[in-house]
């Protein structure tokens, strides 16, 4: 029974922090159409800094500043690489292909500068644990689910209580309509790509942190597990990314606890499974968990 809280809270811990990557993917996806396969990477771009600039800043410090570089990068990517092909459904699907050359260009030169590293972050929970009764849980843990909590209440008011979220919901609906009613949807791009940096950016700590070894260069590619949340959410769903990542980061920590009991199903199971959950639930619902059909006129 310890074991299964265990891994229930490593779970949670595990989707909030997921959750903040899948924000991500939505948010781009909201206000553009596009996917963004460069997420897994701005997630290791905004660690890398964090994990270079600690000594010299601190903690706090080399994660603001690695928070705001990496908003400006992401950003700076999409005004002047994806916005020069226009912002119909077509440019859409072109840029969403361009996402993947970013990404293997920043993950090479990423990979590069890390190498076999592992790079600390300096974050301030180390090692430690707390005792919640019959469960040991690492501090990390819980910060990472505490955080998540109050950062993703945050984006959940700015997309409901603030002009600009009342655009991107708008855009969501339909582009061309928000445009012609005065919407200015670059910059609602802009502060979507933005906020999805600075969300990788803050994720890449509690990804990095114990019991995680530290930063390595395959961080990036583990952050895309979120990708299935998204998918299985609902893409144009925060809700959806939410509850889907907390599905994909219990069955993660379920599967990966409980192993050696599904040897059957291979040692690595664990890595696809959360691939696995997102095609079994698409068989049910294509639209995904909290997806709408959408309508088309012929």
């Amino acid at each position: 029974m310890t074991g299964f809280l265990d891994n229930i809270l490593g779970g949670i811990a595990l989707g909030a922090v997921y959750a903040l990557v899948a924000l991500g993917f939505v948010v781009i996806f909201k206000a553009s159409g596009v996917l963004n396969f460069a997420h897994g990477s701005l997630l290791l771009f905004g660690g890398y800094l964090t994990a270079v600039l600690h000594d010299d800043l601190g903690f706090a410090g080399a994660l603001a500043l690695a928070v705001l570089a990496t908003a400006a990068l992401a950003g700076a990517l999409d005004r002047f690489l994806l916005q020069r092909g226009g912002q119909d459904a077509h440019s859409a699907h072109v840029q969403t292909i361009v996402t993947i050359g970013i990404d293997i260009v920043l993950l090479t030169d990423l990979a590069r500068r890390i190498g076999g590293d592992l790079l600390s972050l300096g974050d301030p929970w180390g090692d430690a644990v707390t005792e919640l009764g019959p469960v040991t849980v690492a501090d990390s843990r819980l910060a990472a689910i505490a955080v998540s909590a109050v950062v993703i209440g945050a984006v959940f008011a700015l997309f409901r209580f603030t002009s600009w979220g009342l655009s991107l919901r708008a855009a969501a609906e339909d582009l061309e309509a928000a445009a012609l009613m005065g919407v200015r949807l670059s910059r609602v791009r802009a502060g979507a790509w933005c906020l999805a940096g600075a969300l990788a950016a803050l994720a890449a700590v509690f990804l990095a942190a114990f019991p995680a070894p530290g930063l390595e260069r395959t961080t990036g590619q583990i952050a895309l597990n979120a990708f299935p949340a998204a998918i299985l959410g609902g893409l144009a769903s925060p809700t959806g990314a939410l509850a889907g990542s907390l599905l994909i980061g219990l069955t993660e920590a379920l599967v990966v606890g409980y192993q050696s009991d599904l040897h059957v199903l291979g040692e690595g199971f664990g890595d696809v499974a959360p691939y696995a959950v997102m095609l079994l639930v698409l068989l049910v619902r294509p639209a995904g968990l909290f997806g709408a059909k959408g309508a088309a006129r012929v």
